[in-house]
């Protein structure tokens, strides 16, 4: 797809991949909705960044756990920019649980990520599907995770979330062809303030591990991730109900 000229909701686009993300489709003259829930400084700018680019840039608060909050939001898109043709979900949360620490996983603790990891983008893809399906066809692209295809990361819920997400990618593809196609970006560890604020002093640690197991010797950060999404968008319109993993080949590692 060329993005010139067309419109994209990012969500979780206030921070990390999400907001460069935003960024870079605006850079091609895409328009832009930056959802956020608490970022809302990050959102305002990415929206303000997005207008100094000559395109429209909108931030909206949602909660995408909510399915009338997705709904709402797909409607303030549509209004803005009179057309939708991009769909980033890219809205997550975790907790830094070990896996073996089974009691630690309580039921707050699964409702609130799977309802953003999950639910989220089964929501905001069923809001956007008409308005997607118009003018010629649109785009969803899903931020997963290798946890959802190793089961390492940060809690055993997270990880069956971004399974989950894989999953849901190839059943949307399903039903959403031939108008809109569907497909996924699963990142490994990426370099910034969310894992070093949840790691903690694991951070560096196990940073380098992953370093030395990629065999380009560097793990991802948030510009490697928004370059994965937009080019899975930009690219070749032959691709539906895949998922592309972007970890410096982590998992080929040794």
């Amino acid at each position: 797809m060329n993005v010139e000229g067309k419109a994209a909701i990012v969500t979780g686009g206030g921070t990390g991949v999400g907001k460069a993300t935003a960024l870079r489709l605006a850079s091609l003259g895409c328009s832009v909705l930056v959802n956020y829930s608490r970022s809302k400084d990050g959102a305002e700018e990415a929206a303000a960044a997005a207008r100094e680019q000559g395109v429209k840039g909108v931030a909206f608060q949602a909660d995408v756990s909510d399915d009338g909050a997705c709904r709402a939001m797909v409607e303030e898109a549509v209004r803005a920019f009179g057309r939708l043709d991009v769909l980033v979900n890219n809205a997550g949360t975790t907790s830094f649980i070990p896996h073996a620490d089974l009691d630690r996983v309580s039921d707050d603790e699964w409702n609130r990520i799977l309802g953003v990891n999950l639910k989220g983008p089964f929501f905001c893809a069923r809001a956007a599907r008409r308005a997607l399906a118009s003018d010629g066809g649109g785009e969803i692209v899903m931020t997963s995770s290798v946890a959802g295809l190793i089961g390492t990361g940060s809690s055993i819920p997270y990880c069956a979330s971004k399974a989950a997400l894989n999953n849901l990618t190839v059943t949307l593809a399903r039903v959403m062809g031939p108008d809109i196609r569907v497909n996924a970006v699963a990142p490994g560890f990426i370099a910034g303030d969310w894992l070093e604020q949840g790691l903690g002093p694991a951070y560096q640690p196990i940073k380098q591990a992953m370093e030395q197991k990629s065999p380009l010797g560097r793990v991802c950060t948030a510009e490697d991730v928004s370059e994965a999404i937009v080019g899975v968008i930009t690219g070749t319109d032959l691709v539906t109900g895949h998922v592309l993993p972007v970890e410096g080949g982590m998992l080929i590692g040794q």
